[in-house]
């Protein structure tokens, strides 16, 4: 039997998913869930700063995202509770004829601490990038969370010139929301190199942390040296930095910086950088 000609070309994509969660047991903080489903993984938990904070490094074994592709990472945080999630490099997302997608759902209950730190992500000209964040916290808990994008590889002289990338990230406390954001953004934009936007820069990253802190450790942390445009906001109980940068390495330096500073007065430990950040 002959079968009908077709021009479809065959494009296998990831589905993969992670489900983690966190307990408090004594003074040490262990992982209690762990489920995967397809290429997402965590390593073996670490006590770098001792039994309290438990710190998981996520692991994306393709290394790259790309068109039709769906993530999708959950996390709890029980009470007394304190984990620590970051990544071992960029996450990449590659250009695409369709677009791919990400969903990360955060829980953290009352006393507990979740911060989420993960390393860049570099969205390649003509991908389509599509991520969202939903965060709940419930009680006192506490979160530190920031993100870097870049977009294009202008190392490589491309410019983000096609494609697009859509996030949104929303925080609620007790089921209010608190904080909500939507970025849309197009290849070859105006606002790329807009004043009001982007202003030619390829690298923009955002720091949450709850809490407030006093206005001379406000001043330390804009005073910070460093290679970016940035600024920090105090609003009720969350602190709010942003920076644009040439380089994600000049806005990845910035907010471990401000992490050194911040860490030991919202969070009552000293910041111990993760091994992974220096390999």
């Amino acid at each position: 039997m002959n079968l009908p000609a077709t021009n479809a070309l065959f494009t296998p994509s990831w589905h993969a998913e992670l489900e983690l969660g966190y307990a408090r047991f004594g003074d040490c903080t262990r992982p209690v869930t762990r489920r995967h489903l397809g290429p997402l993984r965590v390593q073996k938990h670490l006590y770098a700063e001792g039994p309290e904070v438990c710190q998981h490094i996520i692991v994306h074994p393709p290394g790259g995202i790309a068109g039709g592709d769906r993530l999708a990472i959950s996390a709890r945080v029980e009470p007394a509770a304190w984990a620590q999630l970051t990544s071992p490099g960029a996450a990449k997302w590659y250009r695409a004829t369709g677009p791919a997608y990400q969903t990360l759902d955060l829980k953290v209950a009352a006393g507990a601490t979740l911060e989420w730190l993960p390393q860049e992500t570099i969205v390649f000209s003509a991908a389509q990038a599509e991520l969202r964040t939903t965060i709940d916290l419930e009680g006192d808990a506490r979160l530190f969370y920031w993100d870097m994008v870049a977009l294009g590889r202008p190392a490589s002289g491309e410019r983000f010139d096609r494609g697009h990338f859509h996030s949104q990230l929303d925080i609620r406390r007790d089921g209010q929301l608190f904080w909500h954001e939507r970025q849309r953004i197009r290849g070859g934009d105006g606002l790329l190199d807009s004043p009001i936007g982007l202003d030619g820069q390829p690298v923009f990253a955002t720091l949450l942390v709850t809490g407030e802190i006093d206005s001379e450790l406000l001043e330390r942390c804009r005073s910070v040296p460093a290679r970016v445009r940035g600024d920090l906001t105090q609003l009720p109980n969350l602190l709010v930095a942003r920076c644009l940068a040439g380089e994600a390495l000049h806005a990845r330096a910035w907010l471990i910086e401000l992490w050194r500073l911040l860490r030991p007065a919202l969070l009552g430990r000293d910041a111990v950088p993760p091994r992974i950040w220096n390999t």
